[in-house]
Order: C-alpha cells, then sequence, then structure tokens
C-alpha cells in the first residue's frame, strides 16, 4: 500500500484516517560503512517507510561492479534481502528505482565492491489520525466554502460606433 502523494507533503488517506509527511533520505555506502539500517521512531501511532529513488555511484568509483541490496521483513515476518542495483562506472552509474517502498527497519547493504554509492529517496511518516482532528479539518473546509463567494460574471459593454 503506497501512502505517497507527490502533490503534498501532508495528506489524509483513502479514508481520511492517515497524515502523511515525507522527508529527503540519503545515505553513502562503501568499504569502510558497508551498510545503514534505517529505522523509524518507536511511538505506537506512527509508522515509517523508506521510498528509495536512485542508486547511483559516486565520485572516485572504481572500475568494478558495485552491487546493493535491501533487507526487510515480508508479508510473513521473516527478514528477506533482494539486490537492486549491480553498477558500473562504465556501463550503469546510476539506477534510478522509481518509488521501491518498504516499511522500517530496512537494510540497505553494499554486498560487493567498494563505493562509494549513494542510495536516496524519501522518509515517510504515516500517523493516524483521531476522529475529532478529522472532524476539525471537515469543519475547516465548510468554512472556507461558505467564504468563498463567486460573483457573477457580467458581460462586458459594447461601445457604439459614431
Amino acid at each position: 500500500m503506497s501512502f505517497h502523494d507527490d502533490d503534498s507533503s501532508d495528506d489524509v488517506g483513502p479514508v481520511g484516517q492517515s497524515k502523511l509527511e515525507s522527508f529527503l533520505f540519503s545515505c553513502e555506502l562503501s568499504s569502510k560503512v558497508p551498510f545503514y539500517t534505517f529505522q523509524g521512531d518507536e511511538e505506537e501511532d506512527l509508522e515509517h517507510f523508506l521510498e528509495l529513488r536512485t542508486v547511483c555511484l559516486g565520485e572516485g568509483a572504481k572500475e568494478e561492479s558495485n552491487v546493493v541490496e535491501v533487507s526487510a521483513i515480508n508479508h510473513q515476518g521473516k527478514t528477506i534481502s533482494v539486490p537492486i542495483a549491480n553498477l558500473h562506472i562504465n556501463t550503469l552509474p546510476m539506477v534510478s528505482l522509481g518509488e521501491f517502498e518498504l516499511k522500517a527497519p530496512v537494510t540497505v547493504r553494499l554486498r560487493a565492491g567498494t563505493g562509494p554509492v549513494t542510495v536516496s529517496g524519501l522518509h515517510l511518516i504515516a500517523s493516524h489520525m483521531e476522529e475529532s482532528d478529522l472532524e476539525m479539518m471537515s469543519d475547516d473546509d465548510d468554512d472556507e466554502d461558505e467564504e468563498e463567494e463567486i460573483s457573477p460574471i457580467k458581460p462586458a459593454k459594447k461601445k457604439q460606433k459614431q
């Protein structure tokens, strides 16, 4: 289930139950730092997602294959690892992943190569809204509709020829 909407960083979900915030995410992997684990805060009413967008080689990358994989929990609660990019400076220095969304925790690992490899995307935080919050938002929307009255358009007057 995707919570992302390109038009806004704060949204109400399809049934009006969630509020979504998005923040820029980036990490650099190399032989010195071969993995990064993304974890959200431990607050009960928040869900954290990592939406991966691009994986690219950094300056100084060698002529070698750099394989990047992600590990996350599948629908059965088991950790699964999947390679997402095999980069090479001469043939494929960057991969666009579109909107590859995973629920936290997620580990991004440089499985082969020395990098540097930059992984970037969005950190999405979904918070569940209370019914009272939804009613207040609905009331605010109603007030805005009442305040905005559109005056009728009047036709332009024609000039008479002399």
